[in-house]
């Protein structure tokens, strides 16, 4: 018996569709003592991993010129949204070798805006056939 037979997994709503080599923004509830707050953390997202309960994602990001990165567990409670700020186009499962990379060369080609589910497919709207002018005896 595993994890996702005994703990049934809700997707959050509030937890939208993003891939590799996307820039998001994660706000996370942060317990500090008696007290509890949002935290803000955007950055690159460089693996998803696992799928179920236990499924995971790591973002990178750049803080006073050092590279920090921070695992998420995709269905935490502690979670309060993720957020797509700018969709990246990657040919890599692991964005690793951005660790070795800083300034330009770090940078992610942006990828095509990926449609929402439900939302109709943006290009030209249809015209109603007009009929002809008549012209006057």
């Amino acid at each position: 018996m595993n994890a996702s037979q005994l703990v049934p997994v809700k997707s959050n709503p509030k937890v939208a569709q993003f891939q590799i080599g996307d820039t998001v923004k994660v706000n996370v509830r942060v317990k500090e003592g008696d007290r509890e707050r949002a935290q803000l953390f955007q950055g690159v997202v460089i693996r998803r991993r696992g799928a179920g309960p236990s499924a995971s994602f790591t973002v990178r990001r750049i803080s006073h010129g050092v590279g920090v990165e921070r695992c998420f567990l995709l269905h935490s409670p502690s979670i309060e949204g993720v957020e797509v700020v700018r969709p990246g186009k990657t040919r890599r499962a692991k964005l690793y070798y951005l660790r070795g990379l800083s300034g330009k060369a770090a940078r992610i080609k942006e990828g095509a805006r990926r449609r929402q589910q439900g939302q109709p497919q943006a290009g030209p709207e249809p015209q109603s056939p007009t009929p002809p002018p008549q012209s006057q005896p």
